[in-house]
């Protein structure tokens, strides 16, 4: 044993979320460059770190003691009364210790959980093997006790330990100078040497150095929600809690160097090796039907089937390129042992396909797979896009295959709760994954801790670019001058950037993976620690990686709304035009779809609808599925740049190069780019000679941009090239050096053609089918109303008319009723399910609503209550019925009682007084009373308030050219501009409210909308006096000022929320109408049910004038005996309710 040598046996990481702030790898070099020969590492109640513990100190030549500061119930980890709970540390000496452990801490969360995840001396003596214990901190059951000078229970709980663990419990000893610890320290050293229970020295380690304290600090305080300042907060008594060296220890415990020498001791009993590449997959249960068959054999079954089924009888069996790839890829799959595997994803497709869940084409490498494509799992041929297997399993190269699968948003839980019942809950869960503070996000967090004023903080984190392509602080600090000059001048700003760049990227929370699932061959707590999240969920405390590293099955159970907009768009077809309609007959070369692509107009369409992706397309002028699938691959960072000459290429405006004439079979359909991982793969088995493996090696190398490894795959390609097709060298370095930047680019064409291919039918449905398709994606996006907003447009712009809600017409969602669309009843803002439920129920058993008062009598009025009504009527979804909506709504209290009335006399079975049925109350049905239509601004504002949206029209439609005139920018449009650009907007006041400043001073804040969205306007004092009389509702107002991005409330802490803009007012003016139209001569509408001819009188009785209108219906035409107003609001309200081409003005 070395004598000077020290081992930290105590030590928190980040995943003692927001206590802990050392990270693990700089944890592991710290140790080595201390000269330890061993590390622990015991967060609080979990091991969300212990894999990638285990790993980094192997790699830094350290011994990995994976262990646990665990909270133990005194009273049993079933007790609920108290909230009291020791802490101990254990530690896994040997591989049964370690799976121990794993069960101790997963049975904390499982059965222990109050406040904290606790265990208890029962579980401890059960899980005790292969276990080494200390005792604790202050907190410890032998600690505890001697704060209040009880010895004996202190002796007593130190026995207890012996009893279960022997000569495997040590009494743990901290020095961090608090006075506590003096008063109990002598107290341990004497239970100690009474019990001859060797001691050992501890550091309570919290983080890396001494001066990482404050920033630790700041961590507890962004835990607790406080401030440095707050005197009453919990906080660390001393900067004593980070990773000391031997030589600081050794001093510390010099009166007790046997503690010291203890901590060597106990890493020289630790011998814990996990298993090395093994995979723990579940056997799939081969059903018998009195065979003995193996999982190879009943794959191969099924695959012979799926071959059939896919390719015909013919193929199958002669085709020969066909059955050469099913051999081969059905070999590599049973050699690597993964029968079973694609048994397992085959059933819980087959499950999700049989109960009419959709499923997505494909996710990822595995679309390269015959295998996958004839047992269902994908469904785009392999040979028909040229797709690699070897891409997405390696011959030379055992690596687990990774299967993913897409299924509707709506009903993905469905498939997760058939896979935990068919294989066990025991064995499946799904996966934790964790929020990180992001550069803003800990700027932000520390602000807020140190108390630093929010406009300050908020001018600090905007100086630092977000997102994938973001900078961390100190990249930051090096690159962006306005930031470094904020630093330089202000000590305030200087401290919190540097206590932000400490915590920054630390673990902040766990969370539930959005689809990563795990299923094990056996109970998963011998493989992994459990823990519950969120309502109950059980969780792997292992992430992703991790998971896939100890060798068990990772998938992901991936929701994508578009599967379920595209299911409920061909139920949409089926119920209204053809029964027999199925997305799997479509044509991929439809020229209505590719020339609608070629317009640009692609809102609405998967992967393809953002304004980037709108003007390539319209460049583009995609005429085949390949184009689409190469737009998706291009679409990103890096590849972006070969956009424009991948375009030239294909219009001939330049021509492409082949270096060789082998490569043109390979890169004509990418007009002569390599846009593809699997080109690269194809061009060095062809040209250089590479084995199947060897050229998914090289994909890896160049995707991966390792540069050592780089010159070693020039040489082999350059000396196979010559070997193969006789190439001179230097054309083959050409060609290597030609395909290596797009390698580094290049895109899983697996992948790319899976989501091309769900591009292409979605933008089927829209060009060919478009109301069924803007049914189900209104319906999609009912509660979020920007996007609505957006395809409500849209959905204008292709002359689709879009109509309100109707009690009598609308079903649950949006639906095609009479080749329009008409707003579903579930879109109504505070209108619950079981109101809808009601509602229609009542229609479908006795036919349409007559009016207001039958439409009580009939339905559940306890469901239709009050605040259903009144939405029902503000929204016109009773605007057929007789009255205007402000008439309508002053008879709901007269409605509701003649409702209740009703419920009450058919649950008593009573005749009403004429003898008729219960519910026939036609006698007592009062009448509406005469009131004033509501203005068109109000009715619009109802609309906005129940729908979240105009409908009927809008109330800048009549000023929306003027309004263009003054220059302002659309608020869309915003998102196009730079925080504190310099904007012009106009538009209408919908809400305003008044407060004050934190220095009291007047400001306030409205919306402003336009008709291509809202945004939040902000005068502060200086100008609030001068123009605050200006902000009323319904005001149109021309706004001038500085727009301002900031965090969308409602983000996860510690992660970079997404931000939303608001414009801080420099100046503003009240918007001046132009002089008012002409009045119309007379309209001429045209009619083509019964139930519109009735709505057209309806509306001349509420809008009396003298303009005359004819009606035209059948080929007549008829005046009609009343003549309307000449207001703008009538025009709206006939086009809204006879569509804009059934409304003629006439001639003057």
């Amino acid at each position: 044993m070395n004598s000077d040598s020290f081992v930290h046996l105590h030590v928190h990481s980040e995943y003692s979320l927001l206590d802990g702030a050392c990270r693990i790898e700089s944890l592991c070099r710290r140790s080595a460059e201390h000269g330890a020969p061993a590390v622990a590492l015991t967060d609080h109640g979990v091991m969300f770190g212990a894999m990638e513990f285990y790993y980094a100190a192997r790699d830094h030549q350290l011994t990995p003691i994976v262990g646990c500061e665990a909270y133990i119930a005194p009273r049993g980890r079933f007790d609920r009364a108290a909230r009291e709970e020791a802490h101990v540390t254990l530690l896994a000496a040997d591989l049964v210790g370690y799976r121990n452990l794993v069960a101790l801490i997963s049975k904390g969360f499982l059965e222990g959980y109050y406040y904290k995840p606790r265990i208890d001396l029962d579980l401890l003596a059960q899980h005790n093997d292969g276990l080494i214990v200390l005792s604790g901190c202050m907190s410890g059951m032998v600690s505890a006790p001697l704060l209040k000078n009880d010895y004996a229970k202190a002796k007593a709980a130190a026995q207890t330990y012996i009893d279960i663990f022997g000569d495997r419990f040590y009494i743990e000893i901290m020095r961090h100078g608090m006075p506590e610890e003096e008063l109990i320290n002598s107290g341990l050293v004497k239970v100690a040497r009474e019990l001859s229970i060797p001691l050992v020295a501890t550091n309570d380690s919290h983080y890396l150095n001494r001066t990482d304290a404050p920033a630790h600090d700041v961590l507890l305080c962004i835990g607790t929600g406080k401030t440095v300042s707050d005197t009453s907060r919990m906080k660390f008594y001393s900067d004593e809690f980070y990773l000391k060296s031997a030589q600081e220890m050794r001093e510390l415990f010099a009166d007790l160097p046997d503690a010291c020498d203890n901590t060597v001791a106990i890493a020289e009993r630790i011998d814990m090796r996990l298993p090395e590449k093994l995979f723990h997959l579940p056997a799939y249960p081969v059903p018998g039907n009195g065979r003995a068959l193996s999982a190879e054999a009943y794959l191969r079954e099924i695959c012979e089937e799926g071959l059939v089924e896919r390719y015909g009888h013919e193929r199958a069996a002669h085709d020969a390129a066909l059955r050469e790839r099913f051999e081969y890829e059905l070999g590599v799959i049973n050699k690597m042992g993964f029968a079973s595997y694609f048994l397992i994803v085959w059933d819980f497709v087959k499950f999700a396909r049989d109960r009419d869940i959709p499923v997505g084409p494909g996710r990822g490498s595995a679309v390269g797979s015959m295998v996958s494509y004839v047992l269902r799992i994908t469904d785009l041929d392999p040979l028909k896009f040229n797709l690699l297997f070897e891409r997405f399993l390696n011959p030379d190269r055992i690596s687990m295959p990774d299967i993913d699968t897409d299924f509707c948003v709506e009903r993905r839980d469905e498939v997760i709760r058939y896979v935990t019942e068919k294989y066990g809950s025991e064995r499946v869960a799904q996966i934790v994954t964790f929020g990180t503070m992001a550069a803003r996000a800990a700027i932000r967090d520390a602000g807020r801790a140190l108390g630093v004023p929010l406009p300050d903080v908020d001018r600090v984190a905007k100086l630092v670019p977000s997102g994938p392509t973001g900078l961390n602080i100190g990249q930051a600090l090096d690159q962006i001058n306005d930031l470094k000059m904020l630093y330089n001048s202000s000590p305030e700003i200087r401290k919190l950037l540097d206590t932000a760049k400490t915590i920054e990227g630390l673990a902040r929370h766990a969370s539930t993976h959005a689809a990563g699932v795990v299923i094990s061959a056996g109970p998963l707590v011998d493989y992994t620690p459990l823990i519950k999240l969120g309502e109950g969920e059980i969780n792997t405390q292992y992430e992703m990686d991790w998971v896939e590293r100890i060798g068990l099955l990772k998938m992901d159970f991936l929701g994508l709304r578009n599967l379920t907009v595209m299911k409920n768009a061909v139920d949409e077809i089926r119920r209204t035009a053809d029964p027999s309609f199925t997305l799997e007959k479509i044509p991929d070369d439809d020229r209505r779809t590719l020339e609608m692509l070629g317009r640009g107009e692609t809102m609405g369409v998967f992967q393809l609808e953002s304004e980037g992706m709108k003007r390539v397309c319209a460049d583009l002028h995609p005429s085949s599925l390949e184009d689409i699938i190469a737009l998706v691959a291009l679409y990103r960072p890096g590849p972006m740049e070969w956009i424009p000459r991948f375009i030239s290429n294909k219009h001939g405006r330049t021509k492409p190069e082949y270096l060789h004439p082998s490569l043109e079979p390979i890169l004509a359909d990418t007009y002569g780019l390599p846009v593809y991982q699997e080109q690269i793969m194809q061009i060095a088995r062809d040209i250089a000679g590479f084995s199947r493996g060897e050229a998914d090696e090289l994909r890896k190398v160049m995707s991966k941009k390792q540069k050592d490894q780089i010159p070693i795959y020039r040489e082999k390609f350059v000396k196979g090239s010559a070997h193969t097709v006789g190439m001179s060298t230097a054309q083959a370095e050409r060609i290597f050096s030609f395909v290596e930047p797009f390698g580094g680019y290049g895109f899983n064409k697996s992948h790319a053609a899976a989501y091309g291919w769900i591009a292409y039918q979605t933008a089927y449905l829209k060009a060919n089918h478009p109301l069924p398709y803007f049914a189900a994606l209104l319906t999609s996006m009912k509660n979020n109303t920007d996007k609505l907003v957006e395809y409500l447009d849209e959905a204008r712009k292709m002359g689709i008319a879009v109509l309100p809600p109707d009690v009598n017409e609308s079903l649950v969602d949006f639906a095609v009723i009479e080749q329009q669309l008409r707003f579903g009843l579930a879109a109504v803002k505070g209108i619950g399910e079981s109101a809808v439920r009601s509602i229609l129920a009542a229609r479908e058993k006795d036919g349409p609503f007559s009016d207001l008062f039958d439409l009580c009598k009939r339905v559940d009025i306890r469901l239709v209550n009050r605040r259903t009504l009144e939405a029902l009527i503000r929204c016109g979804a009773l605007d057929a019925m007789p009255g205007n909506r402000a008439a309508q709504l002053d008879a709901v209290d007269v409605a509701i009682e003649l409702g209740a009335r009703a419920s009450r006399d058919a649950f008593s079975g009573q005749a009403s007084l004429f003898g008729h049925e219960s519910h026939d109350l036609t006698g007592l049905i009062p009448q509406l009373r005469a009131i004033s239509p509501p203005t068109t601004l109000q009715m619009l504002a109802w609309e906005k308030e129940t729908l979240g949206v105009f409908i009927s029209g809008h109330p800048l439609a009549d000023v929306a050219e003027a309004l263009a005139r003054t220059g302002a920018l659309p608020v869309k449009e915003l998102r196009r501009q730079q925080d504190e650009a310099f904007v012009t907007l106009a538009g209408l006041i919908t809400s305003v409210r008044r407060t004050l400043t934190r220095a009291q001073q007047q400001m306030l804040i409205a919306t402003l909308e336009d008709t291509s969205g809202s945004i939040e306007i902000i005068v502060f004092s200086k100008l609030y006096a001068q123009v605050q009389a200006l902000f009323v509702p319904d005001a149109i107002l021309v706004i001038k000022g500085r727009l301002r991005w900031r965090d969308r409330p409602g983000s996860k802490p510690g992660e970079e929320p997404p931000t939303e803009p608001s414009v801080t007012v420099n100046e503003v003016a009240p918007f001046v109408r132009p002089a008012q139209a002409r009045q119309p001569q007379g309209w001429h509408v045209t009619v083509s049910r019964r139930d519109q001819v009735d709505r057209l009188a309806h509306l001349l009785d509420e809008w009396p004038g003298v303009v005359p209108v004819v009606m035209h219906a059948g080929g007549a035409a008829q005046r009609m005996p009343r003549d309307v107003s000449g207001s703008h609001h009538v025009k709206h309200e006939l086009q809204r309710i006879f569509g804009p081409d059934n409304v003629v003005e006439a001639a003057p």
